[in-house]
């Protein structure tokens, strides 16, 4: 669940506006629409911990599949220095 609050909520209770932030994320609204969310750092380290784990995820399939199409580290090589 997320909380919303105006800006003007925000900086009005600001002391509880973090408590809020700590236990689930807040979103802060301007002129009817989204500016920004505020998490705790646990949560934070959380979503770059997924968002690491997702692109490993990633290059391990591009990986994959380029060996798969006959790519190896030779031939990457070659293509990486053929315009020196």
């Amino acid at each position: 669940m997320m909380i919303y609050l105006s800006a003007t909520e925000a900086k009005q209770n600001f002391a509880e506006f973090l408590d809020q932030a700590q236990k689930e994320p807040v979103t802060i609204q301007g002129h009817d629409e989204d500016l920004v969310v505020v998490l705790s750092v646990a949560e934070y380290h959380k979503l770059k911990g997924l968002l690491k784990e997702e692109f490993q995820q990633f290059c391990d399939q591009v990986g994959k599949t380029a060996e798969l199409r006959g790519m190896t580290e030779a031939k990457l090589n070659e293509i990486l220095h053929s315009d020196e």
